[in-house]
């Protein structure tokens, strides 16, 4: 994981292990306005969601979308990350369809903090 400055890196990484327990992920990629924060964004813009959080696995495969969403996204600890999280859980084919469809999960794929490379 890539250490990013105002973010619970820490945090991330428990989240990362919490979620890695129940699936083996393939990817997991971090955006959404706190992470633009801390690049620099200016504060007069529309915000959108504190935190992305695109999760890919091939063991989500035969897991009803809903339920492997609402399983990640309350492992997520809102209180330690100061905000809650629009969790995005799919399997690397929907995921390939997804970011035409859907611009946050595109933005966190392109922009986003790829939450599994080894730290720098």
């Amino acid at each position: 994981m890539t250490s990013t400055d105002h973010l619970n890196d820490r945090e991330l990484a428990r989240y990362l292990h919490r979620v890695g327990d129940r699936w083996r992920l393939d990817r997991a990629l971090l955006g959404g306005a706190r992470l633009a924060d801390t690049r620099g964004a200016p504060p007069q813009r529309e915000r959108g969601p504190e935190y992305v959080v695109v999760l890919v696995s091939e063991a989500f495969d035969g897991v009803p979308w809903l339920e492997r969403v609402y399983q990640a996204a309350n492992l997520w600890d809102a209180g330690e990350m100061g905000a809650a999280a629009d969790v995005h859980c799919y399997t690397p084919s929907e995921l390939e369809r997804k970011v035409e469809r859907l611009a946050r999960v595109r933005e966190a794929v392109i922009e986003g903090m790829d939450l599994l490379a080894p730290a720098a």
